[in-house]
């Protein structure tokens, strides 16, 4: 699996409920939800994100600057 990205986000009390509430209705997290939220507003401005394109956002780049190698 790939690594996840940790954040620390303010939210309004009354959206985080919302969010809380929404999350219990689809049986998710709220971690969850809002992952959910946000990839079905990127499907939204016409985006698709691939498993490859998340997983190497992940990878770090070689120490010489020379294009990281595909494994498949």
């Amino acid at each position: 699996m790939a690594e996840r990205k940790s954040f620390l986000m303010r939210i309004d009390p009354a959206l985080w409920r919302e969010i809380e509430r929404w999350a219990a209705d689809e049986l998710r997290s709220v971690n969850g939800q809002v992952e959910f939220i946000l990839r079905e507003a990127i499907k939204r401005r016409g985006v698709t994100l691939s498993q490859s394109e998340v997983s190497s956002e992940t990878d770090e780049a070689p120490p010489d600057g020379a294009p990281a190698s595909k494994d498949s």
